[in-house]
């Protein structure tokens, strides 16, 4: 007697099993992570430190710009302290965008040879950011430290905007890591983009300075939001915080999360083909 084998096709089995096979990568999450640590500081002087040196030429660079030259107002706020607060996040939202965009070009060969979910190399450089973001954040302690400046009662909703911002740039890098693949323009605009929105967005100054008939305008760059709260949380409630920008950010991120994570998957299928 002869066996048959049954092939069942069941709507949505692919799916499911993709992320499953995420979680059966796990291992690839931290492997990868780690891998581009070593690679960013390898062979440099100062190694890790890099870390704290960027953020502290930035700050150092935007208080003069626009905290002495251009008089920006502080609200009784160490312009310093207030810089570093809006620079941490824009940093993390920045470089995960550029990073995760060329996670896919980058690792070509490795694509078109082995099989595993490749959204685990765009997250993968976004956990890197991470790490590099957590670093950095040594330097604001010691500053509010320095300032003898103690974090108010809502630093404990600061998980929560961090999450955010990392939701933001897995979003905006799962879109350009998918389009960089077809598209390698995007290698040219994406440091246009992350140059633009340091100015457009609140990282050297307050959004309150904004007058008041375009800050809902304003709100729809959703770092406006993520900054704000970020500097809610740290510095307590300054004034002039605009509330519906945090409420735009997170509709925009999950927005940005959901679309750029199916259309990655959409165009997933044809990476080891086109690149």
């Amino acid at each position: 007697m002869t066996e048959t084998n049954t092939l069942i096709i069941e709507a949505g089995r692919v799916e499911r099993q993709y992320w499953r096979d995420l979680w059966r990568y796990r291992e690839l999450f931290a492997f990868f992570a780690w891998r581009d640590l070593l690679v960013r500081y390898k062979q440099t002087v100062v190694g890790v430190s890099w870390s704290l040196i960027r953020p502290l030429l930035t700050v150092g660079v935007l208080t003069i710009v626009f905290g002495r030259l251009g008089k920006m107002p502080a609200n009784g706020i160490p312009y310093p302290l207030l810089v570093l607060c809006g620079m941490l996040p824009w940093q993390f939202f920045s470089m995960a965008m550029a990073e995760s965009g060329n996670s896919l070009v980058s690792n070509s060969n490795m694509i078109s040879k082995v099989y595993f979910p490749r959204l685990v190399m765009t997250v993968s450089t976004v956990i890197t950011s991470l790490v590099d973001f957590l670093i950095s954040s040594a330097f604001l302690v010691v500053l509010m430290i320095w300032y003898r400046y103690p974090p108010p009662a809502a630093v404990l909703l600061l998980p929560f905007f961090v999450l955010l911002v990392f939701c933001a740039s897995l979003g905006v890098g799962t879109w350009i890591a998918a389009l960089m693949v077809e598209y390698r323009d995007f290698r040219f605009i994406v440091p246009f983009i992350v140059q633009f929105g340091l100015y457009i967005s609140p990282v050297g100054f307050q959004s309150s300075i904004v007058p008041e008939r375009f800050r809902l305008l304003y709100s729809l760059n959703p770092m406006v939001g993520i900054i704000d709260g970020f500097r809610w949380c740290l510095l307590g409630n300054f004034r002039g915080i605009y509330w519906p920008s945090i409420y735009i950010a997170v509709l925009e991120v999950v927005v940005i999360l959901v679309s750029g994570i199916w259309y990655f998957r959409k165009t997933e299928r044809t990476f080891a083909d086109v690149i």
